[in-house]
């Protein structure tokens, strides 16, 4: 994420709204202390994802998972795994 001073922000507001209309999300730095973050409108993104961007660097889901592992085929457990022996347990208790 970039980082920008207030000073340079207010100097050059213009420049830095293109970039955050373009998508990019901005840290508003004061005395190299980061005091706020400006990030494009309309961005719904829930506090516990936006922690984790913010401080890891994540990338945020854009889908729902559960949706999109439904179309996935499931693959085959290698013998010998701990999923396997599960498996297996599994079955012949069945």
């Amino acid at each position: 994420m970039l980082k920008v001073e207030v000073r340079e922000l207010r100097r050059d507001l213009s420049h830095y709204l293109e970039r955050v209309k373009a998508g990019e999300s901005l840290e508003i730095t004061e005395q190299d202390e980061v005091v706020a973050r400006l990030s494009p409108a309309g961005e719904r993104v829930p506090r516990a994802y936006a922690a984790i961007v913010a401080e890891r660097g994540a990338t945020v889901p854009t889908g729902d998972l559960v949706e999109m592992a439904k179309g996935r085929a499931r693959r085959e457990t290698p013998a010998g795994t701990t999923d396997a022996l599960l498996t297996d347990g599994r079955a012949n208790r069945a």
